[in-house]
């Protein structure tokens, strides 16, 4: 059922949030990565301070922590829920517009700034089950900021709802907001002793009912050619060019088969996301991706072996490979505390949803955050059409999100002797 005697903030704040520019980049070397991410901290600090959680603060790396206090006398585990506040870099989030569509009634939404830009339930088939409900999408021009930015506001609205309603039994529960998820570094500087949780849900997931409890394992690859310059005048018999032998071997990937584009389900793949260079140096960046961990060494060498096959057809050429793990499954962890997961069916069960166990072919800060000895799963935030101007969200369901996380801390508290 939903919650009683409240009225919900979670979209009059997604609202205001989204308009504050938060994309991160994933070229800077600087923690946060853009310091306008630290801008919608700010609000976040503010507006955590009025709702009277007195702790509320940011750090000098862009996290933001905050305690809701326990209600219970129990020692209840520690509970940490936590969201990111970057949009992804492959679409802009400056001068979002958002726009509340009021009782969608399934046609197309045409979006105003750019009526190119049509978000059709063909498309998007999650919205024929969202007739009724309050769409928010951006105008046209930008990405929404739905991800993460509607986990953001579920958290805040479960915050202001217990504040609230001290009569409701939980624990002690921690709320974290990262900056830098989209570009792979959401929780690389996170204090785990300061932070103090025993467990952890992310809110970063789509469709209602969707219950994430396993994602890919990354690694990151770089393979460098190296060619001999020479005065193009004169270069008979000298000249190796080592962005040639670079782009041979990107030509050699398979275009039917290990690519994102050919792959699904629990298929993995390997994935050039960059190519640079001139006649000395070429670099091919790749993104390598599996399920299963160990796959993820014959990914890399089957690549290496490509990048070698391609160098030999350019004498003189050689080659370096690098990798550098990046995530790993977390369900390698939350199969050791099979607890977490079930809690979490428990509490879609109590608002009224039959949760749908899901494996997510990407990653959230709760695979990092896992192997940190904070087993977290994902829940669904309604986010969809995620790093594309077409993104959108139901306020219905940012509303049963927060319903969700009310009975999830009460399970917790519950389960406690």
């Amino acid at each position: 059922m939903a919650l009683l005697n409240y009225k919900h903030t979670a979209a009059d704040r997604f609202m205001r949030y989204v308009q504050i520019d938060t994309q991160s980049d994933p070229t800077s070397p600087s923690q946060p990565s853009t310091e306008k991410q630290k801008d919608l901290s700010r609000v976040l600090v503010k507006d955590l301070l009025e709702i009277g959680i007195s702790d509320a603060a940011l750090d000098e790396h862009g996290y933001v922590y905050a305690t809701i206090p326990a209600t219970s006398a129990k020692d209840v585990p520690v509970l940490c829920y936590c969201s990111h506040v970057d949009t992804a870099p492959d679409c802009s989030g400056k001068g979002v517009k958002p726009i509340l569509h009021k009782n969608y009634d399934g046609k197309d939404i045409v979006l105003p700034d750019d009526t190119s830009v049509v978000i059709s339930s063909e498309n998007h088939t999650y919205l024929k089950e969202r007739i009724g409900d309050d769409i928010i999408t951006a105008s046209g021009l930008t990405l929404l900021g739905a991800d993460d930015k509607a986990g953001v506001a579920i958290i805040m609205d479960l915050a202001s709802y217990l504040v609230q309603h001290p009569e409701i039994k939980h624990g002690k529960i921690r709320i974290l907001f990262t900056p830098d998820e989209e570009v792979g570094r959401g929780v690389a500087a996170v204090d785990m002793k300061k932070l103090g949780a025993q467990y952890g849900y992310t809110l970063d997931g789509g469709e209602r009912g969707h219950l994430e409890g396993e994602t890919f394992s990354a690694d990151a690859a770089i393979v460098t050619f190296n060619g001999i310059s020479a005065h193009p005048g004169y270069a008979k018999g000298k000249m190796v060019h080592a962005t040639k032998a670079a782009s041979a071997f990107v030509a050699m990937l398979p275009k039917d088969e290990w690519c994102p584009e050919a792959t699904e389900g629990m298929q993995g793949f390997v994935h050039p996301t960059s190519i640079e260079g001139g006649l000395e140096t070429a670099t091919v960046q790749f993104i390598v991706r599996d399920f299963d961990t160990a796959k993820l060494a014959q990914h890399e060498q089957r690549l290496k072996e490509l990048a070698e096959k391609a160098a030999a057809q350019f004498p003189g050429v050689t080659i370096s490979f690098t990798v550098k793990e990046q995530y790993r499954n977390m369900k390698e962890v939350l199969d050791n505390h099979p607890y977490v997961m079930d809690h979490a069916e428990e509490a879609y069960k109590r608002a009224g949803m039959t949760a749908r166990r899901m494996s997510i072919r990407g990653g959230t800060d709760g695979s990092r955050l896992s192997f940190m000895g904070l087993p977290c799963p994902n829940l669904f935030t309604g986010e969809m059409g995620i790093h594309s101007k077409q993104e959108y969200v139901s306020v219905q369901d940012m509303e049963k999100a927060v319903e969700t996380l009310v009975h999830l801390a009460q399970i917790w508290e519950e389960k406690t002797k």
